[in-house]
């Protein structure tokens, strides 16, 4: 039987679908105790495409006994008139903010697919690319050539979320962040590594809740004294004294999204970039 709280949402775009599926998820986030089964449709830029996502809405429709929720980012009106053939509910960003934009501006838009995401050009694009490079090339301390070019570098205990931020903000703001691991030698030197000390000013420190760790570390490893509730609390306070006593600025990434935790260092270390 359908959990008469489920609804279906589809994110329909004649892009990627990134731009419809971050702003709808901004919105569902606002409502607890529903389950939403979603689903995403980019690169709808046809007719008949359009009548392929007309038939999927018709069908959760039937299926759920509910009409779904549809957020669009479609810049052709024929292909919109399409899918509004369907009982549901639209969300069209364009529709919503293109035209206020054209009254405010005195101008008609271009209703170009996919402009936001060919903007920034190939420039912007190597960049990135050379900073996903130089992040992957510093992961876990690997190595410490050119570590003068890192924008920020991380420091935490092992799994605390240092790798996948260095690399969300390589590919989503083209930072070149590197991250190392603060492991039991150090704190026995009550030191941080000697190589990260001329870079303090990049330093920012990740640390996470000793249970939290503890479940992710027994998924790597089970039953191993690096996985252990007792050496996890171990490990955080220890580091957690360090970064004080070092004066590197730190966070807690327990409850903290990617993005959040992203958005928080760039504030502290004063980088300013867009989106890509």
């Amino acid at each position: 039987m359908t959990d008469r709280h489920a609804r279906t949402v589809f994110f329909i775009s004649d892009g990627t679908g990134i731009t419809a599926e971050t702003l709808g998820h901004s919105l569902l986030t606002q409502f607890e105790g529903i389950d939403f089964r979603q689903v995403r449709l980019p690169f709808v830029s046809t007719l008949g495409q359009a009548r392929e996502c007309l038939l999927q809405i018709r069908h959760a429709a039937e299926r759920d006994g509910i009409r779904p929720i549809v957020v669009t980012t479609l810049v052709d009106p024929n292909i919109s008139e399409i899918l509004r053939e369907a009982d549901a509910l639209f969300l069209d960003f364009f529709e919503a903010f293109i035209v206020p934009l054209e009254d405010e501006l005195g101008a008609k838009s271009t209703h170009t697919i996919g402009r936001s995401h060919g903007q920034a050009g190939s420039q912007d694009y190597s960049n990135r690319i050379e900073a996903v490079n130089f992040t992957l090339a510093h992961d876990d301390g690997a190595s410490d050539l050119n570590l003068d070019r890192a924008e920020v570098i991380l420091v935490g205990v092992s799994r605390s979320g240092k790798t996948p931020t260095s690399l969300y903000l390589a590919l989503q703001f083209g930072i070149r962040a590197a991250n190392y691991p603060l492991i039991p030698e150090d704190f026995e030197r009550k030191k941080l590594p000697e190589v990260l000390y001329r870079h303090h000013a990049k330093l920012f420190g990740l640390t996470i809740a000793p249970e939290r760790l503890h479940q992710i570390r027994t998924e790597r490893r089970p039953d191993s004294k690096y996985a252990s509730l007792a050496n996890c609390r171990i490990e955080i306070e220890e580091a957690q004294k360090l970064m004080k006593r070092e004066g590197v600025r730190w966070m807690d990434s327990t409850t903290k999204s990617i993005e959040e935790i992203a958005t928080t260092i760039m504030q502290a270390v004063k980088l300013d970039r867009h989106v890509f």
